[in-house]
């Protein structure tokens, strides 16, 4: 691999195959769909500092899904016996889409489990008696990981804009009183180390009565921050040995997101919750066609995923 410094190259992440270098680019095959996602639509009520995705309170370039869109993959997932557990939504914000409660309650009647991507302010606030109907109905298998970029109000309203921190912090309170299963993300970008990270978020949980275990990486889970013109490695075949990993251990290998375009006619599968936009990763119109082998040419690729170890899902 190739070692990090300054702005991205323009010759990298060019071919699917062949690195700049050229040294053979790595790929991860789909061993499993155990998680889909679904992003809701890619507007939001803010606008963040660095959303990978773009989100804001103008930006529809990812149309709002429809009940159909989400019940049509389900019937795919049920077809095809395919071994899905877990179905998760994003964004934007999820709780903007007018049918996020009857796309929830569609994937929990049907058995799976469901995880929701939130900001946990306003758009909540105004689904909380459905959203307390769905929790009676289906318990802990309705997981709600609720966006808080650090534990300290004044560099989390650096990333989401002024006021953010006390609407955000309420809605989680209000998850917790209320019983839901609660998840909480993080970022890893002030330099910090994960420890003390972890335990900034244990004493903002303890003061608030928050259930929620700041050590363990899946109930306070910390991205990696990622910045797209940022020089990265290119990951080769011979990463895997080279940093003791797996392709197994990638996002890709397990999981696909499901999208709808502005004005396009049907919904589309990606790679994974990463890289809405760019069309490499586009990958068909149904689960089959998606379950091809993903060609590691993105930069997030490398940062978030096989150098950061992160993941979106649980």
């Amino acid at each position: 691999m190739d070692q990090m410094s300054g702005l991205l190259s323009a010759t990298k992440f060019r071919d699917p195959f062949v690195t700049a270098k050229g040294e053979a680019r790595a790929a991860v095959a789909l061993r499993a769909l155990e998680t889909l996602w679904f992003n809701t639509g890619t507007l939001c009520n803010l606008t963040c500092r660095n959303c990978y995705i773009e989100s804001s309170p103008r930006n529809d370039r990812l149309a709002y899904l429809t009940l159909a869109d989400v019940t049509t993959y389900l019937d795919e997932i049920a077809a095809n016996r395919l071994p899905t557990k877990l179905i998760g939504f994003t964004g934007g914000e999820p709780f903007m889409n007018p049918a996020i409660v009857a796309m929830l309650d569609a994937v929990l009647a049907r058995g799976f489990d469901a995880l929701v991507l939130t900001n946990a302010m306003l758009p909540l606030r105004k689904l909380r008696v459905p959203m307390l109907a769905l929790r009676d109905r289906y318990g802990a298998r309705l997981t709600i990981r609720v966006s808080l970029d650090h534990h300290d109000p004044a560099i989390h309203e650096q990333e989401r804009g002024r006021r953010s921190w006390a609407p955000a912090l309420d809605g989680l309170i209000w998850l917790a009183r209320n019983g839901f299963r609660l998840d909480v993300a993080g970022r890893r970008y002030t330099g910090e180390s994960e420890q003390s990270l972890r335990d900034g978020f244990a004493a903002l949980f303890a003061r608030h009565d928050i259930p929620v275990d700041a050590q363990d990486p899946v109930r306070l889970v910390l991205f990696p921050e990622m910045e797209p013109q940022r020089d990265v490695p290119e990951i080769t075949t011979a990463c895997w040995e080279i940093l003791h990993k797996s392709p197994d251990d990638v996002m890709c290998s397990a999981s696909r997101m499901v999208v709808r375009r502005k004005d396009a006619a049907s919904a589309v599968v990606l790679a994974c919750t990463l890289l809405a936009y760019d069309p490499r990763f586009e990958m068909g119109t149904t689960l089959a066609e998606a379950s091809a082998p993903v060609s590691l040419n993105h930069a997030f690729c490398a940062s978030f995923c096989v150098l950061g170890g992160a993941s979106c899902s649980r």
